[in-house]
């Protein structure tokens, strides 16, 4: 008697045994075959001639449909954006011509003799054409960013040019404000797109000149571990404690420069530049005394 149980204790370990090794072994099937489902499906997508539900676990099968319908989805988007980047450049392209051409006439009447209400007319059309255009190119730049139409492309590239570059640029519109617009020369290098860093920095030290009545403007670079630091110094109005994370959003405009000329598209776009490149933008502000936006840029 005991050897008839002990035998049926053997049979029922040894039926336990082959029960854990068929399971692990069926585990073991099924995660390989998910993990070459989703090898084939990044290399070149997965098709039902490749698995099939008679050959593969429930799971494997919904996994497949759930690829199959993520494929699509990735595709719809792929399709959205190709719409997205068509209308962008129909955009660009037809109001380019038009809003030349109102320049270029209200150019062309402020050179004439005219009355001074006509003039004061004319001024104002030029003014709000610039500024129409300024907004129709920020949209365009903004649009392109955020829909990974135009990607950012950052390399290894020396800081003190570049703010030199921006600083000419922007001259002549501070000395007809009489601001002292000042750069420091540095060393410092940065990884960044230089075009795309060139526009984020002239939007910064646009925006310093044009809050900053009397004294000056001032950028200097100082070098850290991981970034590289760009600080814009001037000494404006300062911007309130409560709108230092307002101030870059779209279309953003303080309550004390909402009769000021701008469209409130300058820091938005500063900051989406700056954070695509991997680094980020603080800011510091005492009112009545002044402002620094610091620019981090990453090194490596």
């Amino acid at each position: 008697m005991d050897k008839i149980f002990l035998g049926l204790g053997v049979i029922a370990i040894l039926s336990a045994t082959a029960v854990v090794i068929y399971d692990r072994l069926k585990v073991k099937e099924i995660l390989n075959n998910i993990e070459k489902m989703l090898a084939m499906t990044m290399k070149d997508g997965i098709t039902a001639e490749h698995f099939d539900e008679g050959r593969l676990s429930k799971l494997e099968s919904e996994l497949g449909d759930f690829i199959s319908r993520s494929a699509i989805s990735a595709q719809n988007v792929k399709d959205e954006r190709d719409k997205i980047k068509s209308l962008i450049s129909d955009i660009s392209h037809q109001t380019k011509t038009p809003i030349a051409n109102l320049i270029l006439y209200s150019e062309l009447l402020e050179g004439m003799e005219i009355s001074e209400d006509a003039e004061v007319n004319v001024k104002a059309i030029h003014s709000q054409a610039e500024k129409l255009r300024f907004l129709i190119d920020s949209l365009v730049k903004l649009s392109r960013l955020e829909n990974g139409i135009l990607e950012l492309t950052p390399v290894n590239t020396k800081i003190g040019p570049l703010i030199a570059n921006v600083c000419k640029q922007l001259r002549e519109k501070a000395e007809k404000k009489e601001i002292d617009l000042k750069y420091e020369d540095t060393l410092s290098e940065a990884v960044i797109d230089e075009k795309w860093t060139s526009e984020a920095l002239v939007n910064i030290i646009d925006n310093a000149i044009k809050y900053t009545y009397e004294g000056s403007v001032t950028v200097r670079a100082s070098e850290y571990e991981m970034f590289t630091r760009i600080d814009v110094t001037d000494t404006g109005i300062g911007i309130p404690e409560e709108e230092h994370t307002e101030v870059f959003k779209r279309f953003y405009r303080g309550k004390a420069v909402k009769n000021e000329e701008g469209v409130g598209i300058g820091l938005h776009l500063a900051r989406e530049i700056v954070s695509g490149e991997g680094g980020y933008i603080k800011l510091c502000s005492e009112m009545g005394k002044g402002t620094t936006f610091s620019v981090f840029l990453p090194r490596n």
